[in-house]
C-alpha cells in the first residue's frame, strides 16, 4: 500500500481494506488501486516494478481516471436502465471490466466514490469476488 497524505476523503484504515479485498479476490495479478472521487484520485496500491515512484504513476494513472469518471455522469442512464417497469430490466449496475490485450480495467462505482483496478489478464470471474467486496467497502464509508 501506498502511504501519503491522501487527497480524498478515504480513510487509512479504508484504503487499507480495499488492498486487502482487491490482493484476496486477484492475487498476484493486480497491478494498481485507485480510488477516485469526482474531483480527485489516490493511488491506494502499485504493484513493485511497474513505476519508480507513486509519483512517476500519477500522470498515467490521471488519464486513466479521467476515463473513468464518466461513469458519474451515466448514473441517470443506468438508473433508468435498470429500474425499467416492463420486465426488460437488466438489473442495477455492479461494474464495469475494460478487456485489454495484457491486462483488465475494472471500475467500481459507489455514490460519489469509486474504485479502479487494473490487473494482468486472467480468469474473470475473481472480478466478481472483488467488485462486491469494495462495493459493500464504499457503502459503509
Amino acid at each position: 500500500m501506498i502511504n501519503e497524505t491522501y487527497r480524498t476523503d478515504i480513510s487509512t484504515d479504508t484504503a487499507t481494506e480495499l488492498a486487502s479485498v482487491a490482493r484476496t479476490s486477484l492475487g498476484d495479478t493486480l497491478r494498481s488501486i485507485i480510488y477516485f472521487t469526482p474531483s480527485s484520485f489516490d493511488i491506494i496500491y502499485l504493484r513493485q516494478g511497474l513505476y519508480d515512484s507513486p509519483d512517476a504513476a500519477r500522470p498515467d494513472k490521471k488519464q486513466l481516471v479521467e476515463l473513468e469518471r464518466v461513469g458519474f455522469a451515466e448514473v441517470p442512464v443506468r438508473t433508468t436502465t435498470a429500474e425499467r417497469g416492463d420486465g426488460l430490466s437488466i438489473g442495477p449496475y455492479e461494474f464495469t471490466i475494460r478487456f485489454h490485450d495484457d491486462g483488465f480495467v475494472i471500475r467500481v462505482l459507489q455514490d460519489d466514490a469509486g474504485v479502479i483496478l487494473t490487473a494482468d489478464s486472467m480468469d474473470v470471474n475473481a472480478f466478481e469476488d472483488a467488485a462486491i467486496a469494495i462495493r459493500r467497502l464504499l457503502s459503509s464509508e
